[in-house]
């Protein structure tokens, strides 16, 4: 009842706010929030600037590249889910939980800690994050929320951002996610802490972010028999999904880990006149006007004074008439020419300095773990008793890159930026070894490389990239990535033709070839190099707003995950016994093809968001894909008392059957279910919300059925064999931002 009322409550308190302020915020072209006034008859109109600036930075080199602000109203609902805006994610259920992108092409490539990789929407990542630059400093806070405290879901995050002038920005995040889980022994604790800083000088720019994470996943090995939730008119109880029996209690993946990075540049460069932007003049003029306002004030003051002084009698009648014929004959002595201009630092040269330090520790602790559940025992002993594990392993990676750019554009005949650079790892892994010690091993890595690249004016843009390792433990690792985008109209429309692709050849991580725990053990010391070459194209039509895309990759030497268990009936139940799981490489070629569309069509207040993707996989055995991703968004869009945005509406994921990647919680891994005669499909199921989307000044909020399409008849709502998603669920989330 106290989650039922309190988004009522929110739309009762708000709404009359909003109507009779009658204040409003608006982004301008320049990304900047503005607050105005729209009082009819009001004398004295209220029009300064307040607002704020984001940016990302490019993990390599530093640069800078503009970006939208989170303000939209528009999906913010989806923004909740582990499962993505699209829906286009497997996970294992609950809130918070580990997942892998059902798309091929939207999934990167493995880093160093694979441990980590199925919690990448809630680490911070370099490349993603949103440096600010704020006029006043800035809060938000933001919550969703369902359920009760047994089995409730809550997400809070709160941001600030501040500046020390134009030049210094400043800010810390907190991200706290809390599932309680639905379903037995699923519960998921993430904590993410975030201070950055930037320095945005003229001739010397810094950026700094520092962020720590902790995460605590409670596994439950998935369901002990689907039918409970297919077909659960085959039991002769009921079970809620709390009481559905689970394979593991008791277990958990943990991942505490810490990152530091900083990039500097200093460059050389000129100064030029330039024109302002109608941003910059908008303001200059308010500083202007507030200056005059002062002044006038002051001399208004200083008149009375000596009026009072002198003992003659103040006529401010008499001042002002006084005053405003002088304003009068100073502005037709003024000249005509309005252009404004400032002084640009033109920058030609820049000396770059990136550094980067990743401590990350992994454990993986049970209390009990039912018998012959592993196939295989190793002599690593654990702290808690001869039934428990305690797998540990801890991993640093240093960065330094040093690069030096001939910048684009400072003149006519610098059509393309230029860089070299260096880049230096030194990396440590911690094993154990034998039932006493543990094992360090390090490597030692120096690259080198260039990009040439092309950010600036309308039509064309490109950027590629070539780096290769030429001393180390990565010797023989080479990469070179390019994208390019070609943009033109078209029938009165926009029309960008854009392409990117890259080809990668390297030895599989460390964790590949080696990690030892007390059930899962590999020292894979003969991998041969991975191959992979990608292709892909866009073509967006901005005024229908339609993008096509396709993509194809070829891969050799493909790494992954497999796993396989025996099956064994025991009343109910049927438990899964004698897990095995490791790293596979294939010797086959394997080729992905990928074709999407995303759609918005638009009827006067109806909408239809469409995404639909095609996938055909060669070796449906080492890269299954479903042949089909869809997603679709219905909803109506309105304002009332014009100044509530609603988007009132419902939306659908779906995708075909296929054998979708089991998930080992022994080694936080999704992996192909490699045995035939218990291999287990997921997909053919649709998932639908049902939503209301507000935006109000500077909150948006909604309420949502989640999985509205659940019945307590069954139905195969599986993303990952064995894990169920939640049921129908009552949601509500804000977020508000606070400009003071």
């Amino acid at each position: 009842m106290r989650h039922t009322l309190l988004p009522v409550i929110l739309l009762l308190v708000l709404l009359p706010l909003g109507i009779s302020a009658q204040e409003y915020y608006s982004m301008d072209e320049g990304g900047n929030v503005r607050q105005g006034s729209r009082h009819k008859g009001d004398s004295t109109k209220v029009d300064f600037p307040r607002g704020l600036k984001v940016w990302t930075v490019d993990e390599k080199f530093g640069d800078i590249t503009p970006a939208e602000p989170d303000t939209l109203s528009h999906m913010y609902m989806n923004t909740i889910f582990t499962t993505g805006m699209y829906g286009e994610y497997n996970t294992t259920g609950n809130l918070g939980a580990a997942r892998q992108n059902r798309i091929f092409t939207d999934r990167s490539e493995n880093d160093d800690f694979i441990f980590n990789h199925g919690y990448d929407y809630f680490t911070t990542q370099v490349g993603d994050f949103h440096f600010t630059n704020t006029y006043s400093p800035i809060t938000n806070v933001s919550l969703n929320s369902c359920g009760n405290r047994t089995n409730g879901e809550d997400h809070f995050k709160a941001l600030f951002a501040v500046n020390a002038g134009k030049r210094i920005g400043a800010g810390f995040k907190f991200d706290y996610l809390y599932g309680r889980g639905y379903y037995q022994e699923n519960s998921a604790s993430l904590m993410n802490y975030t201070i950055y800083g930037s320095y945005l000088g003229d001739r010397y720019q810094a950026h700094l972010l520092l962020s720590t994470n902790h995460q605590k996943q409670a596994e439950n090995g998935g369901i002990t028999n689907d039918n409970y939730i297919s077909h659960p008119e085959s039991f002769n109880d009921k079970y809620t999904a709390a009481e559905i029996p689970t394979m593991l209690e008791r277990n958990w993946n943990r991942n505490n880990n810490s990152h530091v990075f900083f990039t500097h540049r200093y460059s050389f460069g000129f100064n030029r006149k330039v024109p302002m932007t109608e941003e910059e003049i908008n303001a200059k003029k308010f500083a202007i006007e507030s200056a005059k306002e002062n002044a006038a004030r002051e001399a208004k003051e200083k008149a009375r004074r000596r009026a009072e002084k002198a003992g003659e009698e103040w006529d401010e009648e008499e001042y002002e008439q006084q005053l405003a014929l002088n304003a009068q004959t100073a502005v037709e002595s003024e000249p005509t020419d309005t252009t404004w201009t400032k002084d640009e630092y033109v920058p030609v040269t820049s000396f770059i300095h990136t550094a980067k330090f990743d401590y990350l520790r992994r454990i993986y602790q049970a209390y009990y773990t039912p018998k012959d559940y592993y196939a295989d025992n190793y002599d690593v002993k654990a702290p808690y008793g001869n039934d428990s594990i305690y797998d540990k392993t801890q991993h640093y990676i240093l960065q330094n890159t040093f690069a030096i750019a001939l910048l684009e554009g400072f003149n006519k005949y610098a059509a393309a930026g230029l860089k070299v650079f260096a880049r230096h790892e030194l990396k440590q892994f911690t094993l154990p070894d034998s039932a006493t010690d543990a094992r360090k091993y390090h490597e030692q890595s120096l690259f080198v490389g260039g990009q040439i690249s092309k950010t600036q004016g309308n039509t064309l843009h490109y950027n590629a990239t070539g780096e290769a390792c030429v001393v180390g433990d990565s010797f023989s690792d080479f990469f070179i990535d390019g994208t390019a985008d070609l943009n033109f109209p078209l029938l009165g429309d926009t029309v960008q033709l854009a392409a990117d692709g890259f080809f990668h050849h390297y030895a599989p991580t460390f964790y590949y070839t080696k990690y030892h725990s007390r059930h899962f053990w590999w020292d894979n010391d003969d991998m041969k190099s991975v191959n992979h070459t990608r292709l892909q194209g866009r073509l967006t039509w901005e005024r229908t707003k339609t993008q096509l895309r396709v993509a194809v990759d070829n891969i050799s030497n493909y790494v992954y995950f497999g796993t396989n268990y025996n099956i064994v009936a025991s009343g109910n139940d049927f438990f899964r016994l004698n897990n095995t799981a490791g790293v596979r490489q294939s010797t086959d070629n394997i080729s992905i093809f990928t074709a999407g569309i995303f759609q918005q069509f638009q009827y006067r207040l109806l909408h239809l968001d469409a995404h639909l993707t095609y996938q055909k996989s060669s070796h449906e055995d080492i890269i299954p894909l479903p042949a089909l991703n869809a997603y679709a968004n219905l909803y109506l869009r309105f304002k009332i008392a014009k100044v509530l945005d609603c988007d009132l509406g419902a939306d659908a994921r779906y995708f075909t059957k296929y054998n979708a990647p089991d998930f080992v919680p022994g080694i936080a891994q999704f992996a192909v279910q490699e045995n035939a005669d218990s291999r287990v499909k997921a997909g053919n199921y649709p998932i639908v919300n049902v939503y209301a989307n507000f935006f109000l000044k500077h909150a948006r909020f909604f309420v949502m059925m989640s999985h509205v399409n659940h019945s307590s008849a069954g139905g195969e709502y599986f993303l990952t064999p064995h894990y169920p998603i939640n049921p129908r669920i009552f949601r509500f989330g804000v977020s508000w931002n606070f400009f003071n």
